[in-house]
């Protein structure tokens, strides 16, 4: 059976033109991402997502959706939960530890829930990027904390929610999107630290949670690993970095090809991301010229990134242990309970 491209796309809006059904039909994607610019009722959400699969023939196919909390939320109100932004979860860890990863485990089990009334099966959280005192607004409160370690504790709580209502959560922005001072979706982020002191610091969330099966990049430029590429398509960076120190063996996608970090054509971003050693390049806006392009320089997952997709299915599997309704209510209740300040 041959494998998917390794690409995960996005559609245009809220239902699926014939254009884009045929286009998906013959590119094979591994999978899909949806935005808010797709997202009305629960019904059609879902007829999408059932669309997208069809059209590819895989009814497993992954299709996955921001669903952070806070200011990064797809489905919102009132069809779905308003949750939490990370930092509010952190600043609850910060006063009790104990009731911090409670909240933060409850909450993601409420997000996968939501994400699964639609039909999605990956999530792109945990964020496990540090919050150091330059740190741009676009991660701002999508960060946990300020240190390491309870960035690694709500972030291994968060997947833990996630896994057991049957949703993959993805890591992210691996190596770490702290230190960036500017947007990387209208610019290339420098970070100046030292190799010792990234270690020290933005690495270790990703190294404590490198067991978990997917994993996503982040656009910058590390002065100390490679002075001229970008981590996703630096070659030597992703196998120095991510792939032996952080020491994680799962399935890596690229943060969104259209983001502006990147230099030269749409299909030049996603070979050199994948020949750098991301197993799937992620184009997200929908754009019918963008990913056409992008399908003619790209080819079949390898067969690494198909052992590390199947992996990544048997961890969802071995982790998932849903509540049910029941235990869902339960969670809603506890939440506000640890959260009275928020919504």
């Amino acid at each position: 059976m041959s494998r998917p491209r390794a690409l995960i796309l996005g559609c245009a809006g809220p239902d699926l033109t014939t254009e884009e059904r045929a286009f998906f039909r013959d590119a094979d994607p591994l999978g899909f991402i949806l935005f808010a610019r797709n997202i009305d009722t629960v019904e059609r959400a879902r007829r999408l997502v059932d669309d997208l699969r069809s059209c590819v023939a895989r009814s497993d196919a992954p299709v996955l959706i921001d669903q952070e909390g806070g200011r990064v939320a797809r489905l919102r109100p009132p069809n779905w939960r308003k949750a939490p932004p990370a930092r509010l979860l952190g600043d609850l860890y910060a006063r009790n530890p104990e009731q911090g990863l409670e909240a933060t485990r409850l909450n993601s089990r409420l997000l996968a829930a939501d994400v699964a009334s639609i039909g999605c099966d990956v999530d792109c959280l945990p964020v496990l990027d540090i919050a150091f005192p330059e740190t741009h607004a676009v991660i701002g409160d999508r960060a946990y904390a300020d240190r390491p370690e309870p960035v690694a504790a709500l972030g291994r709580a968060a997947a833990e929610g996630l896994l057991a209502e049957g949703v993959m959560p993805v890591i992210k922005h691996i190596p770490g999107h702290g230190r960036a001072t500017v947007d990387s979706h209208e610019a290339l982020p420098t970070v100046t630290a030292s190799r010792a002191e990234l270690e020290r610091t933005d690495f270790v969330p990703f190294q404590l949670l490198s067991d978990l099966p997917w994993a996503m990049t982040g656009h910058l430029l590390f002065e100390a690993i490679d002075p001229k590429e970008c981590i996703t398509v630096s070659a030597g960076a992703v196998q120095d970095v991510i792939r032996t120190h952080i020491g994680f063996d799962g399935l890596l996608l690229s943060d969104d090809l259209s983001m502006q970090a990147l230099g030269g054509s749409l299909g030049d971003r996603a070979a050199r991301a994948l020949a750098a050693g991301c197993d799937v390049a992620l184009h997200c806006n929908g754009k019918m010229p963008e990913m056409v392009e992008i399908v003619g320089r790209t080819g079949p997952m390898t067969e690494a990134a198909g052992r590390r997709f199947q992996a990544g299915r048997s961890f969802l599997a071995r982790h998932r242990a849903p509540v049910g309704g029941r235990g869902l209510a339960d969670a809603a209740r506890r939440v506000a309970e640890l959260l009275p300040e928020w919504g």
